[in-house]
């Protein structure tokens, strides 16, 4: 997920170049379109994937491959999104990411097992990385510096409502048509962003790139490449005590601590060793961790609650995950209004409380309620969520040196991402670890004598229901978990520091 990624790392362009001021307004438009298509693959198959599961005949524990695969593509390849676009020009970068993208989405429609579609998600998520950053840099230049701020925003709003649309816009597409249909209409939106950066962008020619740690970024990201996969692989493949857990748990090890050892000597190491030893950035890092880690896992986990163990059908499903979405957006535009002279730290800690106060409705939960409660839980917390990212991303910045903020940028998402990624395996994990030990104490108590003289459609029956409570108590039990790590972080909020006064002006974050 690049949600963040125009509220991070970007930088303000002077004023729109002659080149593009004739199309300036059809360009940023376009712009503010690549990153909600980004942004809405993320989750656009959470509220189809029964459908999808069915299809592929996917079992339920490779369904959190399905955002997974996508993220850690994406973050792959962000990484080097700069340096390409210093070394082959933007225009070209953008094309080329548009073209794969566009690749992948056909590949995913005709996909016919799970790891043909798993790869086709990887095919287009790694070219769904560079696009987020690069349409951020088209809007910048297409805007007039008095208007840039109002730019960053619209962007930060077509990012997230992009991710959180996604299952209300899948859910409705999947239950009309097939569920081929939720990438297959993605062609038109990617051949038109193609065109209008074709006939209207300049092509800047290829200069000097930036210096760029590939060696660092490389070992980095097969580091954490390699740990995710031994995360979602490892449930299937019984963990270490599979060749291919040792091998990929081998891999990630190696790398990262090669990694390590790589950027000591480096003159010039991926993440500047300044970012470091700034506190607000790394503190700030921390936290947007972990808002990565409870969103996307929160959206992964409340559709199929929905749909399987509450009996709701796939469209309503999406529409009951629409208000998240509408109070996360209408909270992220308040928050980034707010006046400068409100102490950001309280803002944060506000945010804290309203996400971790959104999960402790969650955990009352239960297979007998209605749609209601988690369609509060969802407001609450997308509130919440609204408030932290603008604010975390204000404060990460806040004390940086402008020279730092484009590497300080793609440091930040990656944390995010990455904890997106995590978040998503560890709760899968879990889940199914705890509703297969659920399901084991629901049923000790169960005799050959107590179920003699009950039919066979009886006994399925009364497994249904042991297996339904099971995950429900298992759900609850991964709620109860994000809202912990959410809760973990707070504390963090004392740490930070107030910004100079010269980086509390408006931009500064940017």
């Amino acid at each position: 997920m690049t949600a963040a990624a125009p509220l991070a790392g970007a930088t303000s362009a002077a004023a729109p170049s002659a080149a593009v001021a004739e199309g300036r307004w059809l360009l940023a438009a376009t712009a503010l379109l690549a990153t909600w298509m980004q942004g809405v693959n993320i989750s656009l198959p959470n509220a189809a994937a029964p459908h999808i599961q069915g299809a592929l005949s996917m079992s339920d524990d490779e369904l959190g491959w399905i955002f997974s695969s996508y993220i850690a593509a994406g973050a792959a390849t962000l990484p080097f999104t700069r340096w390409l676009a210093g070394r082959f020009g933007r225009k070209a970068v953008l094309q080329a990411a548009l073209v794969v993208f566009a690749v992948g989405l056909v590949l995913v429609s005709r996909a016919t097992t799970p790891l043909q579609f798993v790869a086709a998600r990887i095919v287009q998520g790694a070219a769904g990385g560079p696009i987020a950053p690069l349409a951020m840099a088209i809007l910048l230049e297409a805007t007039a510096p008095p208007r840039q701020e109002a730019a960053k925003l619209s962007a930060a709003v077509a990012a997230m409502a992009g991710v959180l649309s996604g299952p209300s816009l899948g859910g409705w597409l999947a239950d009309r048509w097939d569920w081929t249909v939720l990438f297959t209409l993605g062609l038109p939106v990617a051949g038109l962003i193609f065109l209008v950066v074709s006939v209207y962008l300049p092509r800047s020619q290829p200069g000097r790139p930036a210096p760029f740690d590939a060696v660092g970024a490389s070992l980095l990201v097969a580091g954490l490449a390699a740990l995710q996969v031994f995360l979602d692989r490892g449930e299937r493949a019984e963990w270490l005590a599979s060749g291919e857990s040792r091998l990929e748990a081998a891999v990630a090890v190696v790398a990262l601590l090669a990694f390590l050892v790589h950027r000591l000597g480096a003159r010039a190491p991926f993440a500047d060793r300044a970012l470091l030893r700034d506190r607000n950035f790394v503190v700030s890092t921390v936290m947007i961790s972990a808002f990565g880690f409870v969103l996307l896992p929160t959206v992964a986990l409340t559709s199929p609650m929905l749909e399987e163990l509450l009996g709701y059908p796939v469209d309503a499903t999406g529409y009951m995950t629409l208000p998240r979405s509408l109070a996360l957006v209408a909270a992220l535009v308040l928050a980034w209004r707010a006046p400068r002279r409100i102490d950001n730290r309280l803002v944060i800690a506000g945010g804290v409380a309203l996400v971790g106060y959104a999960n402790f409705r969650m955990l009352g939960y239960s297979p007998q309620m209605d749609g209601w409660p988690v369609v509060e839980a969802g407001v609450l917390q997308g509130a919440g969520l609204g408030v932290l990212l603008p604010a975390l991303t204000r404060q990460a910045f806040a004390t940086l040196t402008p020279a730092l903020r484009a590497e300080a940028g793609e440091v930040f998402n990656l944390s995010r991402l990455y904890g997106s990624t995590l978040g998503i395996a560890t709760v899968q994990i879990l889940f199914y670890g705890d509703t297969q030990a659920m399901h084991l104490a629901l049923t000790r108590t169960l005799t050959p004598q107590r179920l003699a003289g009950l039919s066979p459609a009886s006994l399925a029956g009364l497994n249904e229901q042991i297996t339904g409570q099971a995950a429900m108590v298992a759900l609850v039990d991964q709620f109860k978990l994000l809202m912990l790590v959410i809760l973990a972080a707070g504390p963090l909020v004392l740490l930070l520091r107030p910004p100079r006064p010269a980086a509390a002006k408006p931009g500064a974050a940017s």
